[in-house]
């Protein structure tokens, strides 16, 4: 297992998601007729939102650990349990990702099966440690952190109409550099992963004020 918390692309769907809650908020209000009242309410809403959204998210970060830490112990049971190796291969087989599973043939099946049996004599506990509670907890933390770059704004500017595009100037921003960070870690086109990510958040307020925020 990893000594990290969550894996990079982990962090950053997180902060992009707490991004994008953050923003359906935000681009909710009015930069003509919305007030210091209204843009309070919106921070009070957006906050308790990305809240129960990262506690949501952190719940069902849990579930699918133990899930998939269960179905892997159920399936090297089921490869302990075949003696004639065939069931296995499959096994291996429907298990490994599609590309993968359409390039490896019987041999590599085979290798793969004896090299699991070898090394699965005492397969790990399905049950939840402590790094998986930290995972959920920084799982936690991002959704609700990324509320904070775009009402902060709210916070320091007195005009609320220019807060609004400060904030969504901001949400522009992060959206970009979390697309460009995605890129990187896949080895994809940096800027135009960023720049499509910024695209999205402008398709989102344009639709937020479109259905009348």
């Amino acid at each position: 297992m990893s000594g990290r918390a969550l894996e990079p692309i982990d962090r950053i769907t997180e902060v992009m998601f707490g991004l994008l809650m953050a923003t359906t908020f935000t681009g909710s209000l009015s930069v003509a007729t919305a007030g210091r009242e209204d843009a309070r309410l919106m921070l009070i809403a957006a906050f308790g939102c990305n809240l129960a959204w990262g506690l949501a998210d952190a719940v069902i970060y849990l579930l699918r650990t133990w899930t998939e830490r269960t179905r892997s112990r159920t399936l090297l049971a089921r490869l302990l349990a075949d003696e004639k190796g065939q069931e296995g291969r499959k096994l291996i087989a429907d298990a490994l990702p599609a590309r993968i599973g359409e390039v490896v043939d019987e041999n590599g099946l085979e290798l793969l099966r004896v090299h699991l049996l070898r090394n699965g004599q005492q397969p790990l506990p399905a049950r939840l440690g402590l790094q998986d509670f930290k995972a959920a907890l920084a799982t936690f933390l991002l959704v609700v952190l990324a509320t904070f770059p775009l009402v902060i704004p709210f916070l320091v500017v007195a005009h609320t109409g220019t807060a609004i595009r400060v904030s969504n100037l901001v949400a522009l921003i992060m959206l970009f550099l979390a697309g460009w960070l995605l890129a990187r870690y896949s080895g994809g086109r940096r800027l135009l992963t960023g720049g499509i990510m910024s695209l999205v958040g402008v398709a989102l307020i344009l639709a937020i004020i479109a259905l009348g925020g």
